[in-house]
């Protein structure tokens, strides 16, 4: 799995009552053909990231298929979850 192109948005808690921050990415994703999620048209990934002071986890997150406009119903396996893990905390700092 490849991420080709991200966006990240943090989210703001206006009632000020949910620790650490949280960010909403959406990752296209390039995928071997072999995989089950393969599609011509790309694949997507939407994320709910969260961090407090080091520690950064997904809170959840979805597959994406924006062509037919529909979520699918896959997970990621445990090495997929801790390179997207990864990446998100690496990339956090870039939100608006």
């Amino acid at each position: 799995m490849e991420i080709r192109e991200y966006t990240i948005e943090k989210i703001n808690d206006p009632t000020g009552i949910l620790s650490g921050e949280r960010y909403e990415y959406f990752l296209s994703l390039e995928v071997e053909e072999e995989d089950d999620l393969a599609s011509e048209q790309g694949l997507q990934l939407k994320v709910l990231f969260f961090i407090e002071e080091d520690h950064g986890k997904i809170l959840n997150y979805h597959f994406y298929n924006s062509i037919e406009d529909k979520y699918l119903d896959f997970a990621l396996e445990e090495e997929e979850l801790a390179e997207i893990t990864a990446f998100c905390k690496e990339h956090f700092t870039e939100a608006e």
